[in-house]
Formats: C-alpha cells, structure tokens, sequence
C-alpha cells in the first residue's frame, strides 16, 4: 500500500473500522480496476474508495471523509460520461455491492438498492410481467437515472424515470439516514425527482411499476443516401405519436464502419394498434433491417448494450440540446456533421419527450422541462490513441450548430461541469427552490461532485 498523505491513511484506517465493505486505496492492487469507469478520457485518481455494503457504510464514508475534509464523490453504473463519480484525491462512495431488486407484483412496486443497473430491475420486474420507466441503457444505474429525470421509452405512456419515484432512502450531508417521500421530507422527495445527487447518497429507491402486456420493440436500419428522407417523413410522424409508443433516433456507424439512420421503437399496448405503428414507422423509408417483434424491455436494453460493451475503453465526449421538434434544417445539421464525424465512433441520438411526461406540471417535481421536445445526445467516442482533440471540437461544432434551432437549457444528467449556461437553464422556473433546497440539506458543499445546479 502507498498512501500519499497521512490524512488519507487515517481515513482508510477509520472506514476500515467502521465497514462492512472493503476499502481501496491507491498503491492496492485492485486500485486500477476499482477505478475504472465507462469514460476511459477521465482520470482522476480518488485517494480512497469505499466499497459499500449497506446503508451503515454509507453513513460512515460520509462522516469519515467530513471529518478527514476529503472531497466525496458517489459512484452507482459509473456511467456519468463527464467522471463525477471520480473526485481527485477524494473518497468516492461505491454502490455497485449494494443490487438487490425486491419487487412487489401486487404492489407494482419494486424496492431498489442504490447501485442496482437498470437491466436488473428491468429484469426483475419483467419476471412479474411488469416494467419500470428506465432508459434505454442496461448497464446505467438506476439511482442516477432516477434522481436525474430518466429520459426512456416508456416517458410517453408512464412519465419519466423520476415521476415514478415513489421514496427513497437517503443519508445526508450530517451522516444522518432519512426517508423521503410525499409524507416523509417531502421537500427533500421533490428535490430527488430531477435534482440529481445533490443532497445526497441514496441508498434505496421506491419505484413505480407499470403492467407490460404487449410489448414490441427492435429495430429499423436504412441506407445513409435516405437519411434526408426518412428524417423529413419522421418529423411529420412525430407530433402524432401514440402515449403507447417510444422512440429512439440513431445515426452510426453499421457493422461496415459506414454511417446508417437507426430508429428504435419501443410499443406498450395493445398488439394490434402495435402492429399498425410499427408498419408506419417502416414505411418512412425502405429499411436496410427490420428487427421488429414481441419483446421485452429486457430485450431492448440488450441491443444498447451490446453496442455499450462494444465500446468499453472508449474515451467520450458527450454535448445535449432540447430542440422543440426536428426541422428541415435541423436534420441537415446533423447529417452533415455525422458525415463528417472524424471517426466511425461518433453518433448522434435523440428520444422524444412526449404523452404522459408532458402531463405533469413544472413545478410538481424538480425536472422541469415538461414541452414536449427531442433530447439530442452528441457523442463523440474514440479509441485511447485516437486524436480526442479532433473529437472533442466535433461534438461541440455540432452542439453549437444546433443552437439557433435549440430551446434554453438541456437535459442535467448529460450535462458536463463548465455547461453552466445551459444549467442555467435546465431546470426552468424550479431553479430558485433547487437552490435553496440545497443550501438547506448541503449546506457545506459535501455533494459538490452531483449535477450542475444553476447559479446564483
């Protein structure tokens, strides 16, 4: 062991008295691995991780990094593409021990430790016939989808990942352990849906569950030279989306390395009104693939990752813009950044926010953003010799190109430390409240490693 200062080796010594879980510290063997997360571009280097067995530890990471003034960090998927779960020289509170999924089928409820992936509630759930609002990703956290807004499929038919929130457990910046929810705290339950992990660790997770009788989902690739003309035909099909209906919008690369248009559609409802929205979705071009059928959420969150897995060691880039809707121009935009993108490992994706999401009132919860809009993701991924500068100056051509076309704002959870002036904007009239929530339960900035919260 090669501890770089006194302090850190006292704090080690202290969680390892007080911890069920192990603690890593730099100079151990595992330090490297323990340190790995999704964004290989990130490296910052923690003094220490606590490997987190129960809520119990938790409270202790807490108190011993306050004690010991090291900067705390929280890490649930690791999938936070700008490495907040990673604080230089700090202690980073590791949840991925803590998994299990109970779900109550009567109930439709499923209890969710804090590091569980959403492909294992997804799979839980499923196992009852059932489903959560999740992503689109299996191998994300689902506290951090959660407490960020969770943007997925189902948005349109059951809102958004934070507006099924039902509790949460949560230990606050003093070590204490409290339960939020609308009787319980409830300024503090507002906060979490949409807030982020600014007020602190969330242990455990009370979620909403939905019925998933009929479900389809795939997939529909066409050629790159259809781009132009598929898009067009999809912005005139978006407005009259069904609630029962989600979609993703992809542009790639196919297996060839040559870029390909990738609509994923997700259906929720009865299989007949399915049938017919999946041959509309077809008919906006001559698709390449029709992957399309029977399906499980489960099913669908193993096409993303394997692209995920895929890509493991990638370093990324990651920009956002809401736009109101995909125009003509909006589109070219895109499509000729894509064309142009300095590796095959560059994509851009949008979901649709639309139906049930938008039904909630901005105030009810602290995501609010509630017109419906396309969230765009801009990714830029390369190889760890590739040439990031390069990459990174795509992404934000591209994210700056989309502005004249953009609404203020973007989505928190995708929404990098020096995006403050879209943060500015993310969280619409809610702002002022968030802000004094967080002085309230973090008063000493112990979180400060969470979502951007707009300034002052």
């Amino acid at each position: 062991m090669n501890l770089h200062t006194s302090s850190d080796s006292a704090a080690a010594r202290g969680l390892r008295a007080l911890m069920q879980g192990r603690v890593v510290s730099r100079g151990d063997d595992d330090y490297s691995r323990t340190r790995k997360i999704w964004n290989g571009a990130v490296e910052h280097e923690p003094a220490l991780f606590a490997m987190c067995e129960s809520a119990v530890d938790v409270q202790a990471a807490v108190r011993i990094a306050r004690q010991h003034g090291l900067a705390l960090s929280v890490r649930g998927g690791g999938h936070d593409w700008a490495g907040r779960a990673l604080q230089r020289g700090g202690l980073v509170i590791d949840l991925s021990r803590m998994r299990q999924v109970v779900v109550d089928p009567q109930a439709r409820v499923a209890t969710v430790a804090g590091g569980a992936m959403a492909n294992e509630l997804a799979a839980a759930a499923g196992a009852h016939g059932l489903v959560a609002a999740l992503g689109n990703c299996g191998t994300v956290g689902v506290a951090g989808l959660t407490l960020g807004g969770g943007y997925g499929p189902l948005s349109g038919s059951c809102g958004l990942a934070a507006d099924n929130l039902l509790g949460a457990e949560i230990v606050l910046a003093d070590g204490r352990r409290v339960t939020a929810g609308p009787d319980a705290e409830p300024d503090l339950f507002w906060a979490l849906r949409g807030g982020g992990g600014n007020f602190g660790v969330v242990t455990s997770l009370r979620i909403r569950l939905h019925p998933a009788p009929d479900m389809l989902a795939g997939s529909l690739i066409y050629d790159w030279n259809e781009a132009g003309k598929v898009l067009r035909r999809y912005a005139a099909f978006a407005p009259a989306t069904p609630d029962e209906l989600g979609v993703s919008v992809g542009m790639m690369s196919g297996p060839d390395g040559e870029p390909v248009l990738i609509v994923v559609p997700l259906w929720n409802g009865e299989r007949r009104q399915g049938e017919r929205v999946m041959e509309g979705l077809r008919a906006l071009g001559s698709p390449l693939s029709v992957q399309v059928g029977p399906a499980t959420y489960s099913d669908m969150l193993a096409q993303f990752d394997a692209w995920v897995e895929a890509m493991d060691g990638h370093h990324w880039e990651l920009r956002t813009r809401w736009l109101p809707a995909l125009t003509a121009e909006a589109a070219d935009v895109i499509i000729a950044a894509r064309a142009r993108a300095p590796s095959p490992d560059c994509s851009v994706f949008w979901h649709h926010f639309h139906g049930a999401a938008t039904r909630f009132v901005p105030a009810a919860t602290a995501f609010g953003m509630r017109n419906e809009h396309l969230m765009i993701e801009i990714l830029a991924g390369w190889k760890p010799d590739g040439d990031g500068a390069a990459h990174r100056r795509w992404a934000q051509d591209l994210w700056q190109s989309l502005a004249p076309f953009a609404l203020p704002g973007g989505y928190a959870n995708l929404l990098g430390p020096n995006d403050r002036e879209q943060a500015a904007g993310a969280f619409g009239g809610n702002a002022a409240r968030l802000r004094m929530l967080k002085r309230r339960f973090d008063p000493d900035g112990v979180f400060a490693s969470a979502l951007l919260l707009p300034a002052e």
